[in-house]
């Protein structure tokens, strides 16, 4: 749902008055909620304008580090939307309720030094979150590897962390093979499997493990055989498998690391929720104070000095945009809002940038994306 951030001419150099006919104009189009922007240093209008333009900037900045922010705490839960708080209110509610954090930004410093500040909150989140993005990813990819090895029938998957040291008989003359036998065929591989070569230890065969269609079957032979037995167990349609103990150096996980893994996954991606919720917080704090410069600036360069405007929020009612911006500019236009209409011709069409092109200061907020 977008919002307005909107600077209106006094009327009658009257804030009260202005507010009441934006109330009246807009009834049944809009909630409007008053933005308090306290007295900041003007400094000159040569360096307001230079500022205008950096703002323009910044703001891209801020909304793409916000917007991030919101995109990743969405997809840590699973897709499921979460009201992000901002000072303990919902995203809306703290734009509707804005108070000047004079604390943080003191408004009797330079308009340029309050913007560095903000610019410089908001470059160190985006860099954190890079950051920590890039561990857990790193993790999680590390988890989808492991699962990709352990996906499949058991013809392709990895077979190492099915096998347990008690599967294995390895010494200087006898070797364990695994065989995967259809669960049709475990009866003819019985039968058959001592007699496949010579040197293989009767009775050795046990099945290791089963999934819907094959069993993985160890055997036991003298290692002098090895290949011999390879070769009867494809002419007789058994799939003789590789097994490598797990090992650090091969990379390969036990099972108890993997189970470390899965939960070193989960405990990463719930300090990253809870870290992309504060940061959310401070960033669209950051942001707000950053628009009400901005918004405080195009004012002085719209309507001059003193600064004379009202300041609002406005929340308009779906589908009623049109007629509300209609209803704005002929109360607002001081009978001119023909000069304002965006036809192509204006003379201020190549001059607006990224402001809106109305007969008062606009600037549309979304907080969904």
């Amino acid at each position: 749902m977008p919002y307005w951030l909107v600077s209106l001419p006094l009327i009658n150099k009257r804030r009260e008055l202005t507010w009441e006919r934006l109330q009246e104009k807009s009834s049944g189009y809009s909630e409007n909620y008053k933005f308090e922007i306290p007295e900041l240093r003007v400094g000159t209008l040569d360096a307001l304008m230079h500022l205008s333009d950096d703002l323009s900037k910044t703001n891209t900045l801020m909304e793409v580090v916000v917007s991030k922010l919101r995109r990743q705490v969405y997809e840590l839960n699973n897709h499921v939307a979460v009201t992000l708080k901002v000072d303990g209110l919902p995203a809306d509610g703290y734009l509707a309720r804005f108070k000047w954090n004079e604390a943080k930004y003191q408004a009797k410093r330079p308009l340029r030094e309050l913007v560095d500040i903000m610019t410089d909150n908001i470059g160190r989140i985006e860099d954190d979150l890079k950051v920590k993005v890039a561990e857990y990813n790193g993790l999680k990819g590390q988890l989808s590897a492991v699962a990709r090895k352990a996906g499949g029938s058991l013809s392709v998957r990895d077979i190492a962390p099915l096998v347990k040291p008690q599967h294995v008989v390895d010494s200087e003359t006898l070797t364990t093979l695994f065989v995967v036998v259809g669960k049709f065929n475990l009866k003819d591989w019985e039968s058959c499997y001592e007699k496949l070569t010579n040197f293989v230890v009767p009775r050795s065969s046990k099945v290791v493990v089963e999934d819907n269609d094959y069993a993985l079957v160890n055997v036991v032979m003298f290692k002098r055989v090895v290949d011999d037995f390879k070769t009867a167990c494809r002419s007789k349609g058994f799939q003789v498998r590789e097994y490598h103990a797990p090992s650090e150096a091969s990379g390969d996980l036990s099972a108890a690391q993997i189970e470390q893994l899965k939960k070193d996954v989960e405990t990463k991606k719930l300090a990253l929720d809870q870290w992309c919720k504060t940061a959310f917080s401070e960033a669209f704090s950051s942001w707000v104070h950053m628009l009400a410069i901005r918004l405080y600036v195009e004012s002085i360069l719209r309507y001059g000095l003193p600064p004379a405007y009202q300041a609002a929020v406005i929340k308009p009612v779906e589908k009623t945009e049109a007629k509300l911006r209609e209803a704005l500019a002929t109360s607002f236009a001081d009978g001119k809002s023909h000069y304002w209409k965006d036809d192509g011709s204006s003379a201020f069409a190549g001059l607006a940038g990224d402001t809106e092109l109305h007969p008062y200061v606009s600037f549309t907020i979304s907080m969904d994306s």
